[in-house]
């Protein structure tokens, strides 16, 4: 099953045979490594993701149309409207109709007090842009919200050693998902650029890129699927291959949550292995670090009757979809409730087990973090995914992978 059809049905699989899955590269690696390699003009990415982002990326770092289309990667258009400025090449950048209604605003006045020329061609603060270079020297030192995408603040801190007198950027609010601009920066170290990082400021001196081999590691986001799915089955036992640690990816993160939710990690010469534990019937999580891994979790919880108290999800306002909007559309399928507290605090209420349904549709809203997040219901249910190719956007093998596994998917 290659997943290139709109609806798919995962038949309900609770004991699952012990398997082997080789999780993609990490897009969020590969990306900022494709950006610096550019940058340097020299060097070497391998073990690249095969997602579809990665592939938009490069395919846009090497074209020479003067109109080019992010489709709905929300990466690839911060990293490139910060690539392309100081390129100095004239480009408009654009993407999907949901692209264009994601702010990008932070990251253009950033760049503009940095010395680039951008105009925004339709809706001030939305894309598409019009970028036209750097005109004479700006600003060295400026200021950022710390509590927004973190992509805004990674894009300017990969083009801060080409700016003429390097960056000092300092960080105005609460940081959120941290973890992501120490990957931007320990890769920019591996190409040969170091950073001094403290608190809430980064020092990035004028300096070149090196030419260098860089090895993207599996991605950590895409192991949380397998996480939730050992989680939920009556009987799993899963090995993710070459999974190690130390990693950049905060995401790595998921194996201490999901102690608490009833998975055992225990890595090895083949890579992690994933085992059933006894879980908590109570648990308290920060998301504001690694939001990526808020609808997987949310979803263990209330198919495992499992209670939450959760913040740190003010970013899934703006991702593909309002993540916690969909969220909550969904959980309610199986009974479970998100229920908003404040703007900063979330309680999750899980339904009864013994009255989840037999089967249910998964509406996606276009976001593959919702077709993988529910998919693990399979486990207890029949479940029905729409716009089931979504997933291409960063795991394009992951219901060839379920297969693997053992889950019976027929399209419909």
């Amino acid at each position: 099953m290659s997943g290139n059809k709109d609806h798919i049905e995962i038949k309900k699989l609770p004991v699952m045979k012990a398997c082997n899955i080789r999780v993609p590269a990490s897009k969020s690696e590969s990306n900022r490594a494709l950006i610096i390699k550019a940058i340097a003009g020299k060097g070497e990415v391998r073990n690249l993701s095969a997602a579809r982002d990665t592939q938009t990326m490069e395919r846009l770092l090497e074209s020479r149309d003067h109109t080019l289309d992010v489709i709905d990667a929300g990466t690839t258009m911060r990293f490139l409207t910060a690539y392309l400025a100081i390129k100095g090449n004239d480009r408009i950048i654009t993407g999907t109709p949901r692209m264009c209604d994601r702010p990008i605003g932070i990251l253009v006045g950033a760049l503009r007090q940095l010395g680039a020329r951008i105009d925004y061609l339709e809706k001030d603060g939305y894309p598409p842009l019009r970028i036209k270079g750097f005109r004479s020297k700006g600003l060295s030192e400026i200021k950022m919200k710390g509590d927004v995408s973190s992509q805004y603040i990674s894009a300017i801190l990969m083009i801060g050693p080409i700016l003429d007198k390097g960056l000092n950027l300092e960080l105005t609010s609460k940081i959120s998902s941290r973890p992501y601009i120490d990957m931007t920066l320990g890769i920019m170290k591996q190409f040969g650029v170091s950073s001094i990082s403290q608190g809430n400021k980064i020092h990035v001196p004028k300096g070149n890129y090196n030419e260098t081999v860089f090895k993207v590691d599996p991605d950590w986001s895409g192991a949380s699927y397998w996480y939730a799915i050992t989680a939920l089955a009556d009987v799993a036992e899963v090995m993710l291959e070459d999974f190690g640690l130390p990693s950049y990816q905060g995401d790595s993160r998921i194996k201490d949550i999901m102690l608490k939710l009833g998975v055992k990690s225990e890595f090895n010469n083949k890579g992690l292995l994933l085992t059933k534990t006894k879980h908590s019937d109570h648990v308290e999580f920060d998301f504001s670090d690694v939001p990526d891994l808020a609808q997987t979790v949310a979803v263990v919880c209330a198919a495992r009757g499992i209670s939450a108290h959760i913040t740190g999800l003010e970013s899934l306002r703006i991702k593909e979809t309002d993540r916690i909007a969909a969220l909550q559309n969904e959980l309610s399928k199986i009974g479970g409730s998100l229920i908003e507290k404040n703007k900063h605090e979330w309680d999750l209420v899980p339904g009864r087990l013994d009255k989840l349904p037999e089967k249910i549709l998964v509406n996606t809203y276009d976001d593959h973090r919702m077709a993988m997040a529910f998919a693990p219901l399979a486990t207890k249910m029949n479940v029905q995914i729409e716009n089931a190719a979504v997933v291409d956007k960063s795991y394009p093998s992951f219901w060839s992978d379920m297969e693997r596994a053992g889950f019976s998917i027929d399209r419909i």
